[in-house]
C-alpha cells in the first residue's frame, strides 16, 4: 500500500451509496483551523537549528502559498539557491519541528467548521478533499491534532508541485481514481481564505469560495472576484445554502 492509501484509508469518510456529483476541496490554513502560529515557529526553528539563524521570516509570504515554494524564498533570503535535495531537508526538519510546536501553540478549529464539515459529509453526492499548500505529513498532523483529518477522503498537497495553481490538478485525477469519474469544473468548488485560493480554483476552472478567517479581509478578498465571499461559517445553515444545500 503506497503511504498515500496508507494515510487515508483508516480514517475515511462513511461509505457513500449514491454516484457522487459534487467535489469540495478545502484549504487548511485560514480556513479550516487557525493553528497559533505552529508552522510559522516550526519554519524559525529549522532556519535556528539548520543554519544557525534567528530571523522573523520578514518579507517572506507564507499565506496561500506552498511549504516547498515558502521554503524556496526563506533559502534565498539566507543566500542559498534552493534545490530539490536543501528543499527537502528543510521540509523533513520542519514536519519534525512541526509536532512539538503543535501542542504548545494556542490554535483552533475556526467557527462553524466541525459542524459543516460533518454536514457537508452527510450529503451523499459530496466528495470532501484536500486542496492545501501544506505538504501531506504536515497537513495530516495539523488535522489530526485539531481531530478534522477524517473528514476528507483524499488530497493534493505542496507535495505534488511547489505552485499551488498546479494543485488542481492533482486533485481531480485522485478523485477521479477513487469514484471512477471525471467531475467537471462546474461540480467543483474550491474554498480558502486567500486570493491564491481563489486563483487555485480559477486555474481548473471550479467555482470559488473565499472566507475572510485568514488573513485577507472580506473587502481584499471582494477584489479578487470569487464566486462567494463569507465572513466565516459560524452561520452553518446560510453556509449550506450558499454551498448549494
Amino acid at each position: 500500500m503506497s503511504l498515500r492509501a496508507a494515510l487515508f484509508n483508516s480514517k475515511s469518510p462513511l461509505l457513500k451509496t449514491a454516484t457522487p456529483k459534487r467535489l469540495l476541496l478545502f484549504d487548511i490554513d485560514g480556513t479550516l483551523i487557525n493553528s497559533g502560529g505552529a508552522g510559522l515557529a516550526a519554519l524559525r526553528d529549522v532556519l535556528r537549528d539548520q543554519f544557525g539563524i534567528a530571523d522573523d521570516l520578514e518579507g517572506i509570504e507564507i499565506a496561500g502559498r506552498t511549504d516547498s515554494g515558502i521554503v524556496h524564498q526563506i533559502l534565498r533570503k539566507i543566500g542559498i539557491v534552493p534545490n530539490e535535495s536543501n528543499t527537502t531537508r528543510f521540509l523533513e526538519q520542519y514536519v519534525g519541528l512541526l509536532a512539538r510546536e503543535l501542542p504548545r501553540c494556542e490554535g483552533r478549529i475556526l467557527p462553524g467548521i466541525e459542524e459543516l464539515l460533518r454536514r457537508l459529509r452527510e450529503q451523499t453526492e459530496t466528495v470532501l478533499a484536500l486542496l492545501t499548500g501544506n505538504v501531506e505529513r504536515g497537513a495530516k498532523l495539523k488535522l489530526e491534532h485539531y481531530g478534522l483529518w477524517h473528514f476528507f477522503e483524499f488530497g493534493a498537497f505542496a507535495d505534488d508541485h511547489h505552485d499551488r495553481n498546479e494543485l488542481g490538478a492533482f486533485a481531480r485525477q485522485r478523485a477521479r481514481e477513487k469514484h471512477g469519474i471525471e467531475f467537471q469544473s462546474a461540480a467543483i468548488d474550491v474554498i480558502g481564505d486567500t486570493p491564491h485560493d481563489i486563483a487555485c480554483g480559477r486555474a481548473i476552472g471550479a467555482r470559488t469560495i473565499a472566507v475572510a478567517t485568514g488573513s485577507f479581509s472580506h473587502e481584499q478578498l471582494a477584489l479578487c472576484r470569487p464566486d462567494i465571499v463569507l465572513e466565516d461559517f459560524s452561520r452553518v445553515d446560510a453556509a449550506m445554502k450558499d454551498l448549494g444545500w
